[in-house]
């Protein structure tokens, strides 16, 4: 089944947060942060390291829940409730964290079909269907990987372990991606790789939600940019107008050059 909705003014917001603050043990993370992302939007989240990016997709995917404060809510197309099982399909999340849990024997078609199962990997109680392994297998051709389909996790470059993480991310359609910081641990050819594979999706329907500190990451589609800092909306509005010198200075507290080329943006 294809979840992916047409952008009209009668769909919900695919993410609604109002006033929503987080804490992690003692520390406030995030501190009232109000944002709306429509469905088959494409936003980039913006940020220094331990500005909140991360802790603000583990609220997205209930990993972390917002303070019950005053004129605080969160909703997921329209729904301020859900069953992580049924909001998983909807919503496909490719982390480093999944990556360092791929330690085991797993090959790339097992990973893909994994999606179906909401697990790293397979195991002896779960029923793959001709359908999970026909979507499988598509899924393969779609992201130009049906070499590594019998290769084990283990022996793959970060690279390759990236796509199928993707890959298990897609078995579902899901209305969007949720990338927390892409590029991590890749090379140069790895990054370029997985930029044009995103960009690929991206211009196919789906949603890109990305979390980076790293500008190359924001893909030419990202019209969108939001920044953050200590864990707040610095800025959010057209990437045109955000991504110059003096707001990324602001941004990331020291003297930065900008450059732009191909749709991408460049800083040093």
């Amino acid at each position: 089944m294809n979840h992916k909705l047409k952008p009209n003014p009668h769909t919900p917001a695919l993410l609604a947060f109002q006033r929503v603050s987080v804490m992690l043990g003692s520390t406030r993370v995030l501190h009232e942060i109000t944002l709306s992302i429509g469905a088959g939007e494409h936003v980039a989240i913006l940020g220094p390291n331990g500005c909140g990016k991360s802790t603000l997709i583990k609220t997205i995917t209930r990993e972390c829940y917002p303070l019950g404060l005053p004129d605080s809510s969160l909703s997921i197309l329209g729904r301020d409730t859900w069953n992580v099982f049924e909001l998983r399909p909807l919503l496909g999340i490719v982390s480093n964290e999944l990556m360092r849990r791929s330690t085991r024997e797993i090959t790339g078609r097992e990973m893909v079909l994994s999606g179906f199962f909401s697990s790293i990997g397979l195991q002896p109680y779960h029923e793959v269907t001709p359908a999970m392994i026909e979507k499988t297998n598509q899924v393969l051709e779609l992201l130009e990987v049906p070499h590594l389909a019998d290769r084990e996790m283990t022996e793959m470059s970060s690279g390759e372990g990236h796509r199928l993480l993707i890959g298990r991310a897609l078995v579902h359609d899901p209305l969007a991606l949720l990338l927390d910081e892409p590029s991590n641990s890749l090379d140069f050819r790895a990054a370029l790789e997985l930029r044009d594979i995103l960009r690929k999706l991206a211009q196919a329907g789906t949603g890109i939600l990305m979390v980076t500190h790293h500008l190359p990451d924001i893909l030419p589609e990202m019209d969108r940019v939001i920044l953050l800092r200590q864990g707040r909306v610095f800025a959010d509005g057209p990437k045109s107008e955000l991504l110059t010198t003096e707001r990324l200075t602001e941004l990331f507290g020291l003297p930065v050059e900008l450059a732009r080329r191909d749709g991408y943006y460049h800083l040093w």
